[in-house]
């Protein structure tokens, strides 16, 4: 499927995101899902015994389906779709953002000195169709002294951050391994991502 017009929509507010997709010289438009910033248009609460990559599966698609949605009601071009979304996992458990600096401070802990997974879903949705991807990654943190998280939980970085930290942030001092995608665990995995687009006749390269 060859589009004529190099171009789709991100429904994502995420900064990061929009950084790695104008970083392979994607043309994008930005669709909002909130309604108000401080509330989400849908549940994000896993399903009980959910895997955590059928999580982050579901999370995506719901997120492009409803991107796709938004698109028809506000009579907009018909560009592809992308939505994402990523979860932090550790010992099989999904970590969601932290609510206040107590609790991304509660999460450092528990990542420190420690392996940890980190999977990104991303769904491009265009003309009735709707593809698929996920990056799984392995982080492992070094230990982490009280010092250390309270400083940099006081930055103000791991808010509104899966994992309460931010690879691309002063946080890869903490970073000792990283087995995977850097861009998946930054939140848009490039090479799935270019990979998608190029099924919907989107050249990146």
């Amino acid at each position: 499927m060859a589009l004529h017009e190099q171009r789709i929509y991100l429904a994502s507010a995420s900064p990061r995101r929009r950084e790695l997709l104008k970083q392979i010289g994607v043309h994008f438009e930005m669709i909002m899902l909130r309604t108000h910033p401080s509330r989400a248009a849908f549940d994000e609460t896993p399903l009980p015994a959910e895997n955590p990559r059928d999580y982050v599966l579901r999370i995506a698609n719901i997120k492009a389906e409803m991107g796709h949605t938004a698109l028809h009601m506000r009579r907009l071009p018909p560009y592809p779709l992308l939505a994402a979304d990523t979860t932090v996992t550790i010992d099989g458990e999904i970590i969601g953002k932290p609510s206040d600096m107590a609790q991304a401070a509660e999460t450092l802990r528990r990542l420190s000195g420690k392996r940890h997974e980190v999977h990104t879903a991303i769904a491009l949705a265009y003309g009735g169709d709707v593809k698929t991807k996920v990056s799984s990654s392995i982080v492992e943190f070094a230990p982490l002294d009280e010092h250390t998280i309270k400083n940099y939980t006081i930055t103000g970085e791991p808010h509104d951050k899966a994992g309460a930290y931010a690879i691309q942030g002063r946080a890869a001092a903490f970073i000792s391994r990283l087995e995977g995608s850097y861009s998946g665990v930054m939140g848009l995995p490039l090479y799935e991502t270019v990979q998608l687009l190029g099924q919907f006749g989107i050249d990146v390269l």
